[in-house]
């Protein structure tokens, strides 16, 4: 397999924007969550880089009828766990900040992972978790770069040389903080093997079996949620849709180009196959998404909604 697309994919991957910034005014109410949403990026996050900001308008939707949104700023390559613990401490700052006693997070790609890893650790300071186009049951992408790359090699030191220096340019040029990156550490949390050990330990939310329901609320008291895409191509003006085309290759079934709609599953799952790929469900590239399908936009302020009527 050739590194070209691989690297593209690694790019691409759970990529979100990661800074620690607050977004909130009232309007119907309609949004209005009792506690803070907080939204968890993926891989090579940022939150505005030449203009682009990944969470594309998602936080002014939310906010702008009343939710209280948070963007953090975590590791943009490394392991679930180092980046779950730092996403706690960001936690610990907006409770303090707000007064709230837990917030609702809600993490893209490896944010989902992330997400569940702070529930886990701290159920007390989490009411929800929704994992968009999560990796909750690994990545046959990333299975697939693993394959392609000898552990302990030479070229593993070369390539992950280059993505540690890629991770800290981009939170160098975004204006976030230097967080240690370990391009390593985040592609094997992101393999089937390296998920599944994770989730024999961080095991709240996640279904029984593959492709099945998990538990709305689970034992600890924090409610789950998933959703994703099963589309790659779906806007014929998105230059990203040819990269997610060609990552999608390595899959055996429908997906988001990066994330099978079977691995998304979490907790509730409310629909995994809208019309989106990986990064339309974060409403990138700048809004150019299905027009055939709902709204990215309307997802968040739907699933908002939906935390507001249950007290959340």
């Amino acid at each position: 397999m050739s590194l070209k697309p691989l690297a593209l994919g690694l790019a691409l991957l759970c990529a979100a924007p990661a800074s620690q910034a607050a977004f909130w005014h009232s309007s119907s109410g309609y949004t209005q969550t009792h506690y803070p949403i907080v939204l968890v990026h993926g891989l090579f996050g940022f939150d505005s880089l030449a203009g682009v900001d990944y969470w594309y308008g998602i936080p002014s939707a939310l906010s702008k009828d009343g939710a209280k949104v948070y963007v953090v700023n975590v590791s943009a390559a490394n392991s679930t766990e180092v980046r779950g613990e730092q996403l706690l401490a960001q936690i610990d700052n907006i409770l303090a900040l707000t007064g709230a006693d837990k917030v609702n997070l809600i993490g893209h790609s490896h944010g989902g992972p992330t997400a569940r890893y702070a529930a886990s650790m701290s159920p007390d300071k989490v009411a929800s978790v929704t994992s968009v186009g999560g990796v909750n049951w690994g990545s046959s992408f990333a299975d697939a770069v693993r394959g392609a790359i000898p552990q302990d090699s030479l070229s593993e030191d070369i390539i992950a040389g280059a993505f540690n220096a890629f991770a800290g340019i981009i939170e160098f040029l975004s204006g976030t903080p230097a967080d240690p990156q370990d391009a390593v550490a985040a592609l094997e949390s992101l393999t089937t093997a390296g998920t599944l050990a994770f989730n024999a330990r961080y095991p709240e939310g996640m279904p029984s079996q593959y492709c099945g329901q998990g538990d709305e609320q689970a034992g600890n008291g924090v409610y789950y949620y998933s959703w994703s895409g099963a589309s790659t191509v779906t806007n014929v003006l998105d230059i990203s849709d040819a990269g997610l085309l060609a990552t999608s290759l390595v899959f055996s079934e429908p997906g988001d180009g990066l994330v099978s709609s079977c691995s998304s599953h979490l907790g509730k799952v409310i629909r995994d196959n809208y019309g989106m790929n990986h990064l339309d469900e974060v409403n990138q590239t700048f809004g150019l998404v299905n027009l055939f399908e709902t709204n990215p936009k309307t997802l968040f302020r739907t699933q908002a909604n939906r935390l507001k009527n249950l007290g959340l």
